[in-house]
């Protein structure tokens, strides 16, 4: 076993272990990918500020989210297909998640289904929904998520119309991916992965398939995702979801002060900072510069705000983490970091991601003389000249 040190040595085992069109899935953008790219380039611009001669004794990285104790402010994202990361790969990083101490997100295009996180999963989980056009099936999810206690709903807001991945397309991947000699011969090769895979039962859309109507099998299920994303969604389907759901409300895909205002108003507990990691509108600004005049347009400050502000898209390391804390962000959220994670080792890889990140910030946070992530502020950054204003509206 190679020693770990960082993300980046997960990506690389992910890379080495995992069938090519499905690392390609998780390590992708839409089109010319400059989001996807910018999204980590524009963390890297921001740098902290160093400070000695300070007490860096008791450090503590506990914090809360929506209002649960967590090891760390950090959530982790829904990521369709996981399970096809790894075996099982949806449990595998609920639990990895919960021994950590951090909230794991279920996706709807999950291949493991809510039940069966429910009963492998040590913690309630949250659960994220694409809005369909059907709304019974979307009713039926709902009360699927409540049955399994799921203790929030994230509600994916920027993928109803589906932004092109070069990669994924010449890939044939699909729901369900197609098999191409390519890619059978290419699966051949990850012996590993492929055994895990046939011992288990779990190789399909597990919320969808049995569940949506004519949708019985995998035949069926590629038609029927195609027809079934509501490019209609607005804020009265929203609210629709929300009373019925009736419980801790996140919405997912805000990247502009307008939106962020009116998820605010509309009494969202929390919203995530998202453009959806590059994969969507390409061109779109990383979200770690929109989160200033964001977080301005919800108001209030951390930990007293009525809706919370995470972030995503971008963050690979730990100081990634303490950038958007110091800027004032509630909590941050990963994807690829722990895709990588399970790509490469499973369980065990998720969990090693996130004590790679903690460990980052923890020292990170000590080096610029903080003890507290809950303190965190801006004065421990260093911004380029006009980094948050260098684009405007003409």
């Amino acid at each position: 076993m190679p020693v770990i040190t960082c993300i980046q040595d997960l990506k690389d085992l992910h890379r080495k272990r995992t069938p090519k069109m499905f690392y390609d899935y998780c390590e992708s953008g839409s089109y010319t990918e400059q989001t996807f790219r910018e999204n980590t380039s524009d963390f890297a611009d921001i740098r902290l500020r160093q400070k000695v001669a300070v007490d860096m004794s008791g450090r503590t990285t506990e914090s809360t989210m929506l209002g649960r104790k967590v090891a760390m402010p950090l959530g982790l994202c829904p990521v369709g297909m996981t399970g096809m990361q790894r075996a099982d790969g949806e449990i595998k990083a609920a639990r990895a998640a919960a021994k950590f101490g951090v909230p794991y997100t279920l996706s709807t295009m999950s291949i493991c289904s809510i039940e069966d996180v429910h009963a492998a999963s040590p913690e309630p989980f949250w659960f994220q929904l694409y809005v369909m056009t059907d709304e019974d099936f979307v009713d039926n999810l709902l009360e699927r998520a409540k049955k399994a206690n799921c203790s929030a709903l994230v509600v994916t807001l920027d993928l109803q119309i589906l932004g092109q991945r070069h990669k994924d397309l010449k890939n044939g991947l699909s729901a369900p991916p197609k098999l191409t000699l390519p890619n059978i011969v290419n699966m051949m090769t990850k012996v590993q992965w492929g055994l895990e895979m046939l011992g288990t039962p779990r190789r399909t859309f597990g919320n969808i398939v049995g569940h949506a109507k004519s949708v019985t099998d995998t035949s069926s299920l590629s038609t029927w995702t195609t027809e079934q994303f509501d490019p209609c969604l607005d804020w009265a389907k929203i609210a629709r979801i929300r009373d019925n759901w009736g419980g801790k409300l996140i919405l997912k895909g805000i990247n502009d002060p307008d939106d962020a205002r009116m998820a605010a108003d509309f009494g969202a507990d929390a919203i995530i900072v998202s453009n959806h990691g590059g994969r969507q509108l390409d061109g779109a600004l990383p979200t770690i510069r929109m989160l200033p005049k964001i977080l301005e347009a919800v108001g209030g400050e951390r930990g007293k705000r009525s809706t919370e502000v995470y972030i995503d898209s971008g963050i690979r390391q730990g100081q990634d983490i303490l950038k958007a804390l110091a800027l004032g962000a509630d909590a941050a959220m990963i994807g690829r970091a722990y895709i990588h994670g399970l790509g490469a080792m499973g369980e065990a890889g998720v969990s090693k991601a996130l004590q790679i990140l903690r460990a980052e910030l923890d020292t990170s946070m000590a080096l610029c003389g903080e003890r507290d992530v809950n303190r965190l502020r801006r004065e421990n950054l260093l911004v380029p000249k006009g980094f948050f204003d260098s684009y405007v509206q003409p």
